[in-house]
């Protein structure tokens, strides 16, 4: 795993912890965060976004959504969101 895999890892479970399980964030908001610290394009970061959030979500730490349902990290396409599973 890279330094930009795991800080950007880091900054999506901050990010999705803060606003809770019953509401989401976009992938962007990690990758601008991320890049704001480092004073780089947030654009550039997308794909390594997209690559951290299936690591994490295979990992079970987040859930990938699509049109607001659940979505296989293995198989989505198009806009997601994402957020931290439900403990109920």
């Amino acid at each position: 795993m890279t330094k930009t895999d795991s800080d950007l890892e880091a900054a999506i479970l901050q990010l999705a912890q803060a606003r809770g399980p019953d509401k989401s964030i976009c992938p962007s908001e990690a990758a601008k965060h991320v890049a704001a610290a480092r004073g780089t394009d947030w654009h550039t970061l997308m794909q390594p976004a997209r690559r951290a959030a299936v690591a994490l979500a295979m990992e079970g730490r987040l859930v990938i959504l699509r049109k607001g349902k659940p979505v296989d990290p293995a198989d989505f396409r198009g806009v997601y969101r994402l957020t931290v599973p439900r403990q109920d």
